[in-house]
């Protein structure tokens, strides 16, 4: 679960980001930009997919699958009319997302579970936040996995990161009607 202490981060990062030009808030949609996006997502799972099933390379199910996440949240941010930098990119949107996305994702878990209100409302809480956290996971396993891990280590880590890139990008993806108008 995101702490109130993550979510501060995030939003000082967030302004500091917007200051500094880190992530701009872009005036004009483009099409084409946002359907690389969202292509690179697809891809990016497809890929771990493979690389899991044939048991080609933990390291880069890992990677692979992080990146699904890492564009189709970029592709979110996009829609909603801010676009990352090329520096410190992963970092700017890990922090955009716990401040844009959030609350949006928890309004949409929400609808999912409207038969269950009370129950759902924490519940919608917490899935907010593990969904996001699970970016912020993967963001940080697939720096570590890159560069420092053993391969061993790597074949169960790798089956978790696909399901949490299957399950972020299937909940990402729910949003973006939300943002059909937003251009």
């Amino acid at each position: 679960m995101l702490t109130d202490k993550r979510i501060k981060e995030a939003q000082d990062n967030f302004n500091a980001y917007l200051q500094d030009g880190l992530l701009v808030k872009k005036r004009e949609f483009e099409q084409r930009i946002f359907n690389v996006l969202e292509n690179n997502a697809n891809e990016s799972l497809k890929i771990a997919e493979k690389l899991f099933a044939n048991q080609d390379s933990w390291l880069w199910t890992i990677v692979t699958s992080y990146y699904s996440m890492y564009y189709i949240a970029n592709a979110i941010l996009y829609k909603m009319g801010y676009k990352v930098g090329e520096k410190i990119a992963h970092k700017v949107t890990a922090d955009s997302l716990i401040v844009l996305v959030r609350s949006k994702l928890k309004a949409s878990l929400l609808e999912q579970y409207e038969e269950v209100q009370q129950e759902a409302l924490a519940l919608a809480g917490i899935k907010a936040d593990e969904l996001i956290q699970s970016f912020d996971y993967e963001r940080k396993k697939r720096s570590f996995f890159q560069y420092e891990t053993s391969e061993e280590a790597k074949q169960e880590k790798a089956k978790v990161s696909i399901e949490r890139a299957k399950e972020f990008m299937l909940e990402m993806k729910k949003l973006l009607p939300e943002f059909r108008g937003v251009q």
